[in-house]
């Protein structure tokens, strides 16, 4: 004998979702909007519709030990190379405590190309089973084993990253002067974000500046005055960005700015308000100190190397057009 589904009304649906303690989401890939159910907000601590609706909210939210294979799966099933979206990982509640959470989800819609539109899933609350989990294990062992097994463990993480911190801290990612991002950090978020961008369908902008005659205020006032123009500059940078932006000291007085999830209009705008705000707040230095833009959002499927290069030539294009402009990439 079969049942038939009842035909269901918005108001109905959304107190289905009221009801339902697990943590519903949609997905529409084709937009970027994803919508989730008052219950996966509570679950993490938020209140209802408190968060952003696009795919950056559950990126933010996923551990960072947990996210390489949690996007490793993912891309694995909207590719057709795994038949079944289901993973466990931790997710950090409004607190900052760690909650696992098990994910499943399901594609209900794709275009003509086989690239998904519609995608839903939901969230449940497995932290109590886990710790339950961890806790038989426990059990299994001699209290003395345990605590030897910790204090060993502990012990030699804490002189792992006792040696590594000093060096891994400063030098790994930030430039030592303006404590920005430095090179080879910037090159692999970049890696990331186009990744990302490309994955979610969502716009990706680049910004390179340069300091106008920079070399001149070396030459005629010392290293250590044009020391102080690039810290200030990197904290211009680090006061107008917001905390998902990546700002990079590329090298000498050359910087280059990652602008996630930002239209080509939008970075135009941000650009715009840094050129005047270096001009205004390094004013105080009597140097008459500006900057010059390039300005480039990311095009589908481009190369990296292209898309850097379209903000290098953007750069070129203020130069010689007198310098203390922002110019749009080709």
């Amino acid at each position: 004998m079969s049942s038939k589904l009842p035909l269901f009304d918005s108001p109905a649906i959304e107190a289905l979702l009221e009801i339902i303690s697990d943590g519903i989401w949609f997905w529409h890939a084709d937009t970027g909007y994803v919508y989730r159910s008052p219950s996966w907000y509570l679950m993490l601590g938020h209140n209802p519709h408190s968060l952003e609706n696009s795919v950056f909210t559950w990126e933010s939210v996923i551990h960072s030990d947990d996210y390489p294979r949690v996007m490793k799966h993912f891309e694995q099933y909207i590719n057709g190379e795994s038949d079944k979206y289901e993973i466990e990982y931790r997710c950090t509640t409004s607190s900052g405590r760690p909650l696992w959470i098990r994910d499943s989800g399901l594609i209900v819609d794709r275009d003509a190309d086989g690239k998904v539109l519609r995608m839903m899933g939901a969230h449940k609350d497995i932290d109590a089973l886990k710790h339950l989990e961890e806790l038989n294990t426990y059990e299994k062992q001699s209290l003395q084993n345990i605590i030897d097994s910790r204090t060993h463990e502990l012990t030699r993480l804490n002189k792992v990253l006792a040696a590594k911190a000093a060096e891994a801290e400063r030098n790994a990612t930030t430039d030592y002067l303006t404590s920005l991002s430095n090179r080879f950090n910037f090159e692999q978020r970049l890696e990331s974000e186009i990744s990302r961008a490309q994955r979610f369908r969502e716009p990706l902008s680049l910004v390179v500046m340069d300091l106008d005659r920079f070399k001149q205020v070396n030459d005629r006032h010392g290293h250590p005055t044009g020391d102080k123009v690039l810290i200030s500059v990197g904290e211009v940078l680090r006061n107008k960005l917001r905390q998902i932006d990546v700002a990079s000291r590329w090298g000498g007085d050359e910087f280059a700015l990652l602008l996630p999830n930002t239209s080509l209009d939008h970075a135009l705008s941000v650009a715009e308000k840094l050129r005047t705000a270096i001009h205004s707040e390094l004013a105080p230095l009597g140097l008459n100190i500006s900057a010059s833009f390039g300005v480039v959002e990311l095009l589908k499927d481009e190369p990296q190397i292209d898309f850097m290069r379209r903000a290098d030539n953007a750069l070129y294009e203020s130069k010689n057009a007198g310098r203390n402009k922002v110019s749009v990439g080709n």
